[in-house]
Protein backbone atom coordinates (compact mmCIF):
# COMPACT_ATOMS: atom_id res chain seq x y z
CA UNK A 1 0.00 0.00 0.00
CA UNK A 2 1.28 3.41 -1.28
CA UNK A 3 1.54 5.48 2.30
CA UNK A 4 1.66 9.45 1.43
CA UNK A 5 2.30 12.26 4.18
CA UNK A 6 -0.62 14.18 6.27
CA UNK A 7 0.73 17.48 5.34
CA UNK A 8 3.04 18.66 7.35
CA UNK A 9 2.52 16.40 10.65
CA UNK A 10 5.10 13.84 9.85
CA UNK A 11 1.98 11.33 10.00
CA UNK A 12 2.39 8.85 7.38
CA UNK A 13 -1.52 7.33 5.82
CA UNK A 14 -2.24 4.50 3.32
CA UNK A 15 -3.90 6.00 -0.04
CA UNK A 16 -6.54 3.63 0.68
CA UNK A 17 -8.62 5.34 3.72
CA UNK A 18 -11.61 2.90 5.11
CA UNK A 19 -14.64 4.98 5.86
CA UNK A 20 -17.10 4.05 8.24
CA UNK A 21 -20.33 6.07 8.03
CA UNK A 22 -22.51 2.75 7.63
CA UNK A 23 -20.73 1.32 10.88
CA UNK A 24 -23.48 0.76 13.17
CA UNK A 25 -26.74 1.31 11.20
CA UNK A 26 -26.19 -0.45 7.70
CA UNK A 27 -23.08 -2.15 8.95
CA UNK A 28 -23.50 -4.60 12.49
CA UNK A 29 -19.92 -3.90 14.78
CA UNK A 30 -18.92 -7.51 13.80
CA UNK A 31 -19.29 -5.97 10.65
CA UNK A 32 -17.61 -3.21 11.44
CA UNK A 33 -14.58 -5.13 12.72
CA UNK A 34 -14.16 -7.55 9.86
CA UNK A 35 -14.08 -4.55 7.38
CA UNK A 36 -10.86 -2.87 9.20
CA UNK A 37 -9.31 -6.56 9.92
CA UNK A 38 -9.37 -6.72 5.97
CA UNK A 39 -8.71 -3.50 5.15
CA UNK A 40 -5.40 -3.93 7.77
CA UNK A 41 -4.37 -7.05 6.03
CA UNK A 42 -4.23 -5.04 2.94
CA UNK A 43 -2.14 -2.09 4.34
CA UNK A 44 -4.50 0.21 5.34
CA UNK A 45 -3.41 2.57 8.35
CA UNK A 46 -6.16 5.33 8.02
CA UNK A 47 -9.59 5.03 9.39
CA UNK A 48 -12.29 7.99 8.62
CA UNK A 49 -15.79 8.58 11.31
CA UNK A 50 -17.90 11.24 12.50
CA UNK A 51 -19.14 12.15 15.79
CA UNK A 52 -22.44 12.54 13.24
CA UNK A 53 -22.24 8.95 12.55
CA UNK A 54 -23.89 6.46 11.70
CA UNK A 55 -24.96 7.80 8.19
CA UNK A 56 -27.43 9.14 7.82
CA UNK A 57 -27.84 11.36 11.16
CA UNK A 58 -30.08 9.81 13.77
CA UNK A 59 -30.07 10.04 17.39
CA UNK A 60 -30.43 6.57 18.35
CA UNK A 61 -26.68 5.56 16.24
CA UNK A 62 -25.42 9.05 16.55
CA UNK A 63 -21.78 7.91 17.41
CA UNK A 64 -22.01 4.72 16.82
CA UNK A 65 -19.54 4.54 14.19
CA UNK A 66 -16.71 5.68 17.04
CA UNK A 67 -17.76 3.73 19.49
CA UNK A 68 -17.19 0.75 16.67
CA UNK A 69 -13.76 1.86 15.95
CA UNK A 70 -12.86 2.23 19.53
CA UNK A 71 -14.10 -1.35 20.58
CA UNK A 72 -12.05 -2.74 17.59
CA UNK A 73 -8.97 -1.26 18.46
CA UNK A 74 -9.34 -2.30 22.04
CA UNK A 75 -9.98 -5.65 21.39
CA UNK A 76 -6.90 -5.73 18.38
CA UNK A 77 -4.79 -4.13 20.87
CA UNK A 78 -3.49 -2.17 17.92
CA UNK A 79 -3.61 1.83 18.49
CA UNK A 80 -0.33 2.30 17.58
CA UNK A 81 -0.90 1.13 14.44
CA UNK A 82 -3.65 3.05 12.79
CA UNK A 83 -4.58 6.27 11.92
CA UNK A 84 -7.82 7.68 12.89
CA UNK A 85 -10.02 10.59 11.76
CA UNK A 86 -13.11 11.83 13.49
CA UNK A 87 -14.98 15.47 12.61
CA UNK A 88 -17.09 18.26 14.71
CA UNK A 89 -20.16 18.87 13.56
CA UNK A 90 -21.31 22.10 12.07
CA UNK A 91 -24.26 24.01 12.36
CA UNK A 92 -27.30 22.11 11.39
CA UNK A 93 -31.31 21.99 12.52
CA UNK A 94 -30.94 18.29 11.55
CA UNK A 95 -28.48 17.36 13.98
CA UNK A 96 -29.70 19.21 16.87
CA UNK A 97 -29.38 15.94 19.08
CA UNK A 98 -26.05 16.24 18.97
CA UNK A 99 -24.73 18.02 22.09
CA UNK A 100 -28.05 19.55 22.89
CA UNK A 101 -27.57 21.48 19.31
CA UNK A 102 -24.83 23.62 20.18
CA UNK A 103 -22.83 22.72 16.93
CA UNK A 104 -20.54 25.47 16.57
CA UNK A 105 -16.33 25.91 16.53
CA UNK A 106 -16.34 27.92 19.86
CA UNK A 107 -13.70 26.70 22.26
CA UNK A 108 -16.04 25.35 24.66
CA UNK A 109 -17.49 23.00 21.89
CA UNK A 110 -14.68 21.85 20.37
CA UNK A 111 -13.08 21.13 23.91
CA UNK A 112 -16.65 18.91 24.63
CA UNK A 113 -16.98 17.42 21.18
CA UNK A 114 -13.14 16.35 20.94
CA UNK A 115 -13.78 14.70 24.96
CA UNK A 116 -17.12 12.89 23.75
CA UNK A 117 -15.53 11.83 20.73
CA UNK A 118 -11.94 10.47 22.45
CA UNK A 119 -14.68 8.53 25.42
CA UNK A 120 -16.52 6.84 22.42
CA UNK A 121 -13.14 5.74 20.58
CA UNK A 122 -11.69 4.58 23.53
CA UNK A 123 -8.75 6.45 23.15
CA UNK A 124 -6.57 9.46 24.73
CA UNK A 125 -5.45 10.87 21.43
CA UNK A 126 -7.15 11.84 17.47
CA UNK A 127 -4.54 11.50 15.15
CA UNK A 128 -6.58 13.90 12.36
CA UNK A 129 -9.62 15.83 13.97
CA UNK A 130 -12.05 17.58 11.34
CA UNK A 131 -14.66 20.42 10.92
CA UNK A 132 -17.42 18.70 9.04
CA UNK A 133 -18.45 21.63 7.41
CA UNK A 134 -18.18 25.21 7.53
CA UNK A 135 -19.80 27.09 10.04
CA UNK A 136 -19.80 30.22 7.98
CA UNK A 137 -22.54 30.06 4.88
CA UNK A 138 -20.75 28.81 1.70
CA UNK A 139 -20.70 27.03 -0.91
CA UNK A 140 -20.69 23.56 -0.49
CA UNK A 141 -22.84 20.59 -0.06
CA UNK A 142 -22.88 20.56 -4.10
CA UNK A 143 -23.16 24.34 -4.72
CA UNK A 144 -21.19 25.43 -6.95
CA UNK A 145 -22.08 29.74 -7.23
CA UNK A 146 -21.18 31.77 -4.20
CA UNK A 147 -24.03 34.19 -2.40
CA UNK A 148 -22.94 36.14 -0.04
CA UNK A 149 -24.81 37.48 2.87
CA UNK A 150 -24.05 40.32 5.70
CA UNK A 151 -25.32 37.35 8.14
CA UNK A 152 -23.36 36.39 11.25
CA UNK A 153 -20.42 34.31 10.27
CA UNK A 154 -20.34 32.79 13.83
CA UNK A 155 -17.08 32.03 15.28
CA UNK A 156 -14.58 34.04 14.02
CA UNK A 157 -11.92 31.65 12.21
CA UNK A 158 -9.39 32.51 14.45
CA UNK A 159 -10.90 31.24 17.37
CA UNK A 160 -11.71 28.22 15.60
CA UNK A 161 -8.08 27.74 14.99
CA UNK A 162 -7.06 28.83 18.48
CA UNK A 163 -9.72 26.41 20.07
CA UNK A 164 -8.27 23.38 17.79
CA UNK A 165 -4.42 24.33 18.56
CA UNK A 166 -5.43 24.58 21.87
CA UNK A 167 -6.41 20.70 21.90
CA UNK A 168 -3.30 19.98 20.23
CA UNK A 169 -1.29 21.60 22.80
CA UNK A 170 -3.69 19.47 25.39
CA UNK A 171 -2.20 16.11 23.61
CA UNK A 172 -5.77 15.66 22.65
CA UNK A 173 -5.62 15.82 19.28
CA UNK A 174 -2.38 15.77 16.97
CA UNK A 175 -3.49 17.23 13.60
CA UNK A 176 -6.69 19.32 12.24
CA UNK A 177 -8.30 19.40 8.54
CA UNK A 178 -11.48 20.76 7.21
CA UNK A 179 -14.07 19.33 5.16
CA UNK A 180 -16.54 20.76 2.96
CA UNK A 181 -14.41 23.61 2.97
CA UNK A 182 -14.22 26.08 0.20
CA UNK A 183 -10.65 27.13 -1.61
CA UNK A 184 -10.88 30.58 0.35
CA UNK A 185 -11.69 28.82 3.18
CA UNK A 186 -8.66 26.85 3.40
CA UNK A 187 -6.47 29.68 2.46
CA UNK A 188 -7.75 31.88 5.42
CA UNK A 189 -7.19 28.98 7.59
CA UNK A 190 -3.21 28.64 6.27
CA UNK A 191 -2.97 32.54 6.89
CA UNK A 192 -4.01 32.37 10.15
CA UNK A 193 -1.85 29.65 11.38
CA UNK A 194 0.71 31.19 9.22
CA UNK A 195 0.24 34.54 11.35
CA UNK A 196 0.23 33.05 14.55
CA UNK A 197 1.74 29.95 14.71
CA UNK A 198 -1.20 27.92 15.44
CA UNK A 199 -1.32 24.55 14.04
CA UNK A 200 -1.65 24.51 9.79
CA UNK A 201 -4.53 22.05 8.11
CA UNK A 202 -3.05 19.34 7.40
CA UNK A 203 -5.70 17.80 4.96
CA UNK A 204 -9.18 18.99 3.38
CA UNK A 205 -11.71 16.42 2.89
CA UNK A 206 -14.31 17.19 -0.02
CA UNK A 207 -16.20 14.90 -2.51
CA UNK A 208 -14.06 14.38 -5.53
CA UNK A 209 -15.38 11.24 -8.39
CA UNK A 210 -15.36 11.00 -11.70
CA UNK A 211 -18.62 13.17 -12.40
CA UNK A 212 -18.10 15.38 -9.35
CA UNK A 213 -14.37 17.30 -10.22
CA UNK A 214 -15.14 20.60 -8.94
CA UNK A 215 -12.23 20.46 -6.67
CA UNK A 216 -9.67 20.60 -9.71
CA UNK A 217 -11.12 24.23 -10.27
CA UNK A 218 -9.18 26.31 -7.32
CA UNK A 219 -9.03 23.72 -4.29
CA UNK A 220 -5.99 21.23 -6.06
CA UNK A 221 -3.60 23.66 -6.83
CA UNK A 222 -3.92 25.16 -2.79
CA UNK A 223 -3.91 21.74 -1.77
CA UNK A 224 -1.07 20.96 -3.62
CA UNK A 225 0.78 24.37 -2.53
CA UNK A 226 -0.25 24.25 0.86
CA UNK A 227 0.25 20.78 1.87
CA UNK A 228 -3.19 20.05 2.62
CA UNK A 229 -3.68 17.13 0.18
CA UNK A 230 -7.19 15.88 -0.38
CA UNK A 231 -8.63 13.31 1.31
CA UNK A 232 -11.82 12.09 -1.45
CA UNK A 233 -14.91 10.99 -0.22
CA UNK A 234 -17.71 9.99 -2.32
CA UNK A 235 -15.14 8.78 -5.19
CA UNK A 236 -17.93 6.37 -6.34
CA UNK A 237 -20.64 8.66 -6.28
CA UNK A 238 -23.04 7.10 -3.50
CA UNK A 239 -22.28 3.76 -5.75
CA UNK A 240 -23.51 6.09 -8.96
CA UNK A 241 -20.67 4.99 -10.82
CA UNK A 242 -20.81 1.13 -10.25
CA UNK A 243 -23.31 1.33 -12.71
CA UNK A 244 -25.97 -0.53 -10.61
CA UNK A 245 -28.66 1.33 -10.88
CA UNK A 246 -28.37 2.25 -14.42
CA UNK A 247 -31.23 1.21 -16.72
CA UNK A 248 -33.76 1.89 -13.61
CA UNK A 249 -32.05 -0.75 -11.46
CA UNK A 250 -32.42 -0.36 -7.79
CA UNK A 251 -30.80 -3.39 -5.52
CA UNK A 252 -32.46 -4.29 -2.67
CA UNK A 253 -30.42 -2.90 0.91
CA UNK A 254 -28.28 -0.87 -1.49
CA UNK A 255 -27.32 2.59 -0.44
CA UNK A 256 -29.98 4.20 -3.05
CA UNK A 257 -32.91 2.30 -1.79
CA UNK A 258 -32.68 2.99 1.57
CA UNK A 259 -32.04 6.50 1.02
CA UNK A 260 -33.45 7.85 -1.98
CA UNK A 261 -33.71 11.25 -0.60
CA UNK A 262 -30.11 11.74 -1.36
CA UNK A 263 -29.99 12.53 -5.08
CA UNK A 264 -26.88 14.28 -5.71
CA UNK A 265 -25.33 12.36 -7.97
CA UNK A 266 -28.33 10.70 -9.11
CA UNK A 267 -30.08 13.41 -11.74
CA UNK A 268 -30.11 13.52 -15.09
CA UNK A 269 -26.95 14.76 -15.96
CA UNK A 270 -25.15 12.91 -13.63
CA UNK A 271 -26.85 9.23 -14.92
CA UNK A 272 -26.01 10.86 -18.73
CA UNK A 273 -22.62 11.08 -17.80
CA UNK A 274 -22.13 8.06 -15.46
CA UNK A 275 -23.55 6.05 -18.74
CA UNK A 276 -20.23 7.24 -20.54
CA UNK A 277 -18.39 6.19 -17.88
CA UNK A 278 -19.72 2.85 -17.25
CA UNK A 279 -19.51 2.33 -21.00
CA UNK A 280 -15.86 3.76 -21.37
CA UNK A 281 -14.60 0.60 -18.32
CA UNK A 282 -16.90 -2.03 -20.57
CA UNK A 283 -14.90 -1.07 -23.66
CA UNK A 284 -11.58 -1.47 -22.00
CA UNK A 285 -12.86 -4.62 -19.92
CA UNK A 286 -12.36 -2.22 -16.66
CA UNK A 287 -15.20 -2.89 -13.77
CA UNK A 288 -16.28 0.61 -13.59
CA UNK A 289 -15.87 1.20 -10.34
CA UNK A 290 -12.73 -0.16 -9.93
CA UNK A 291 -12.04 2.43 -13.10
CA UNK A 292 -13.47 5.38 -10.95
CA UNK A 293 -11.48 4.64 -7.77
CA UNK A 294 -8.00 4.33 -9.77
CA UNK A 295 -9.30 7.93 -11.20
CA UNK A 296 -9.22 8.76 -8.10
CA UNK A 297 -6.18 7.48 -6.44
CA UNK A 298 -3.95 9.06 -9.31
CA UNK A 299 -4.71 12.18 -8.92
CA UNK A 300 -1.60 14.43 -7.78
CA UNK A 301 -3.22 16.66 -5.19
CA UNK A 302 -4.99 13.42 -3.09
CA UNK A 303 -3.07 12.34 0.01
CA UNK A 304 -6.09 9.62 0.11
CA UNK A 305 -9.01 8.46 -1.32
CA UNK A 306 -11.71 6.66 1.50
CA UNK A 307 -13.62 3.85 -0.10
CA UNK A 308 -16.94 2.81 1.86
CA UNK A 309 -18.84 -0.65 1.71
CA UNK A 310 -20.79 -2.32 3.15
CA UNK A 311 -20.14 -6.23 1.84
CA UNK A 312 -16.60 -7.92 1.91
CA UNK A 313 -16.95 -8.59 -1.69
CA UNK A 314 -17.33 -4.78 -2.16
CA UNK A 315 -14.25 -3.83 0.19
CA UNK A 316 -12.32 -6.34 -1.35
CA UNK A 317 -12.93 -5.30 -5.06
CA UNK A 318 -11.99 -1.67 -3.93
CA UNK A 319 -9.28 -2.62 -1.96
CA UNK A 320 -7.72 -4.47 -5.25
CA UNK A 321 -7.59 -0.80 -6.97
CA UNK A 322 -4.35 -0.12 -5.14
CA UNK A 323 -1.88 -1.34 -7.79
CA UNK A 324 -4.41 -0.11 -10.84
CA UNK A 325 -3.14 2.32 -13.23
CA UNK A 326 -5.13 3.58 -16.34
CA UNK A 327 -3.97 3.03 -19.38
CA UNK A 328 -3.28 6.10 -21.40
CA UNK A 329 -6.10 5.50 -23.64
CA UNK A 330 -8.47 5.20 -21.13
CA UNK A 331 -7.32 8.47 -18.85
CA UNK A 332 -8.19 10.01 -22.52
CA UNK A 333 -11.23 8.28 -23.28
CA UNK A 334 -12.24 9.80 -19.48
CA UNK A 335 -10.51 13.34 -20.29
CA UNK A 336 -13.20 13.22 -22.87
CA UNK A 337 -16.35 12.88 -21.78
CA UNK A 338 -15.50 14.95 -18.96
CA UNK A 339 -14.73 18.05 -21.47
CA UNK A 340 -18.20 17.19 -23.16
CA UNK A 341 -19.65 16.80 -19.77
CA UNK A 342 -17.92 18.97 -16.57
CA UNK A 343 -19.14 18.74 -13.36
CA UNK A 344 -22.24 17.31 -14.24
CA UNK A 345 -22.82 16.46 -10.27
CA UNK A 346 -21.57 18.82 -8.07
Amino acid sequence: MKMNPLGRTGIQVSRICLGTMTFGQQNTEEEGHRQMDMAVDHGVNFFDTAEAYSFPGRPETQGRSEEIIGSWMQARGNRDKVVIATKITGPSNERSHIRGGKLNFSREQVTDAVDLSLKRLKTDVIDLYQTHWPERKANYFGRLDYAHTDSDDGTPMEEQLSALGEQVKAGKIRAIGVSNETAWGLMKFQEIAERTGLPRIASIQNPFNLICRQFEIGLSEVAIREDAGLLAYSPLGFGALTGKYLNGQLPDASRHKLFPQFMRYFKPNGVRATEAYVALAGKHGLDPAQMALAFVHSRPFLTSTIIGATTPEQLQSNLDTEDMALPDDVLAGIDAIHAEDTNPAP
